[in-house]
């Protein structure tokens, strides 16, 4: 089943977000490479593609698990979780409809 993976940055982590990305995105391709990544990517602060200094204001990570607790267990031990970038973190079931 997809689950979605709903995080929220902490107030001025964009210099910690930035520093951490590449580890945090390998874990993301690492997903992908396994086929259960449906999409992933970060909520800029502004109406941007590139939010520049204005950084990001969470995260959403929609991805196959076997289990809500391996999903949990997953998004817990991400590396932004670890640098203190995510303040909040939602994990619930997704259920793909369209396309």
């Amino acid at each position: 089943m997809f689950y979605a993976v709903i995080a929220e940055d902490k107030p001025n982590s964009l210099e910690k977000r930035l520093e951490v990305r590449p580890e945090h995105l390998e874990r993301i391709k690492q997903l992908n490479n396994e086929g259960r990544l449906l999409l992933a990517g970060p909520h800029p602060s502004i109406d941007a593609e590139d939010p520049g200094e204005a950084g990001f204001s969470g995260s959403l990570i929609v991805a196959e698990f076997s289990s809500l607790e391996d999903a949990k267990r997953w998004a817990e031990t991400d590396p932004f979780v670890k640098a203190g970038v995510y303040d909040k973190i939602t994990v619930k079931p997704f259920r793909k409809v369209l396309p």
